[in-house]
């Protein structure tokens, strides 16, 4: 990227955002603070990327600023106030506004200690990396860049305005933005600041985990997220926040005859990213995550057999529970460590499926099975395929064309999204005379089974079966 291009961009976007900036910069000089944008915001400016949400620095207090965002927003915000931040909403545009400020970690705290600081400049020398501790001043649109970096920008370079040692001791969090912004930005991560992540890995342990999970998901949905999780691997991070991923480095047997399951991980989840059109086209975490994880039971499952060949047996359910243990120990939801648990759990099980055996049953099944992860476990099942053979690969995926053709028609013939017995719990309360209770989750279930080997059935039909069940039973 070069210089110019780095300056003609930003001159652009200052004059398609110059009517919100102007006016607010004009608001606290009148009422004797200073302002300026920053961060992220021009960085994104100086990368011809476009948005709405604006950063703010100022001089003036949280409760200053308040009071001059209420007179000029439609709505406001103050969630952020302990850390100095107001928001608001005007029209189409979001502004964040934080006082000058400084952060610092308690070396067995958690939190920040925030303090109040007096000067820009000394407002960017506590910022993460150069290509984010650049401002404009307001009003008059003056470029603010202490620390290089625009240059930074145009050589794609990641920094530390001060030692990164010192940066990384205030906030360990930013040894995982660093490679978040590589994997965000494609940027190279400089030396030191490898050398520091690797020196220090152990220190992101006192960080809360919710603000870790944060920056992992922002890392994974990035358009090159092989960047920031090769370098959390590589400086030892991932060792504390995702320690799955390392070892999948196995040992590899002395025939040589397994492939490299970390980087098999990594070519899946490209895989899956280049699938996502599928999905919506939007970065998809779900799909995403179980891609990273869908092989994590490996190294625990891993056996050598007498004639040298390594086995992997029930991978995908141990997987399934180391993923869920790591989920939950970052906070997810439950519906994410559902779904992503659920994908790993299943991501076998079209191998099963040959060169097209299965009966109508089984694909009903697989489908049953899947509920609402259809759709992700197709990109998975697709993503999982990395053999260099490509006789074999167009192989699995004729076959796998073959096998969504047949849902396809078997959903247009029957509904198979939304599998259920031909007779409700009502109706099988008043054929066989029984209340409520477990019997009528039996005859539910056996029922679901019969609907699933046969498909459709007629209620004569239905009944006459649930009939003779029920004899059957009682005998």
């Amino acid at each position: 990227m070069r210089l110019v291009d780095v300056q003609q961009a930003v001159a652009e976007e200052l004059a398609r955002i110059a009517p919100v900036i102007d006016e607010l910069g004009e608001l606290f000089a009148a009422a004797g603070h200073e302002l300026a944008l920053v961060g992220g915001p021009v960085r994104d400016a100086m990368l011809g990327r476009h948005s709405n949400d604006l950063d703010f620095t100022t001089s003036a207090r949280p409760e200053q600023t308040d009071r001059i965002l209420r007179g000029w927003g439609d709505a406001w915000w103050d969630m952020g106030r302990d850390f100095g931040t107001i928001g608001c909403r005007k029209g189409d545009w979001v502004v964040e506004v934080t006082t000058y400020r400084s952060e610092a970690y308690d070396p067995g705290s958690r939190k920040p200690e925030v303090q109040y600081g007096d000067t820009l400049a000394g407002d960017l020398g506590r910022r993460d990396f150069t290509v984010n501790a650049m401002a404009v001043r307001l009003p008059g649109q003056q470029i603010e860049d202490p620390f290089g970096g625009v240059v930074d920008l145009a050589n794609r370079l990641l920094r530390t305005p001060a030692r990164p040692e010192d940066s990384f001791s205030d906030d360990p969090l930013r040894m995982m933005r660093a490679a978040r912004f590589a994997a965000q930005l494609g940027f190279t991560v400089d030396e030191p600041v490898v050398a520091a992540m690797r020196g220090m890995a152990d220190r992101i342990a006192i960080v809360s985990a919710e603000r870790v999970r944060d920056e992992l998901v922002k890392l994974v949905c990035a358009p090159y997220p092989r960047l920031g999780l090769t370098l959390l691997v590589d400086t030892g991070l991932a060792d504390h926040v995702l320690p799955e991923l390392p070892m999948l480095k196995l040992e590899r047997d002395e025939h040589h005859r397994h492939k490299d399951v970390y980087e098999h991980t990594l070519t899946v989840l490209e895989q899956a990213i280049d699938l996502e059109d599928r999905l919506g086209g939007e970065p998809d975490f779900v799909s995403r995550f179980a891609a990273l994880m869908h092989d994590v039971g490996k190294p625990k499952t891993r056996r050598f057999l007498d004639d040298g060949t390594v086995t992997f047996h029930h991978h995908d359910v141990v997987g399934a529970k180391l993923t869920r243990k790591r989920m939950q120990a970052l906070r997810f939801s439950g519906d994410e460590i559902d779904a992503v648990c659920h994908l790993v759990e299943l991501h076998l099980r079209f191998h099963g499926y040959g060169s097209g055996e299965w009966t109508d049953s089984a694909v009903r099944r697989y489908v049953r099975d899947a509920g609402d992860q259809l759709a992700r476990l197709h990109v998975l099942t697709r993503a999982d395929c990395t053999t260099r053979n490509q006789r074999k690969a167009d192989r699995l995926r004729r076959t796998y064309d073959d096998l969504e053709a047949r849902i396809a028609r078997l959903s247009e013939e029957e509904e198979l999204a939304s599998i259920r017995p031909d007779l409700d719990g009502n109706q099988i309360m008043e054929i066989l005379g029984i209340p409520p209770g477990r019997e009528v989750g039996e005859a539910y279930r056996m029922l679901l089974e019969l609907r699933l080997d046969n498909g459709p059935m007629s209620e004569e039909d239905a009944t006459a079966a649930l009939r003779a069940w029920w004899s059957a039973r009682e005998q």
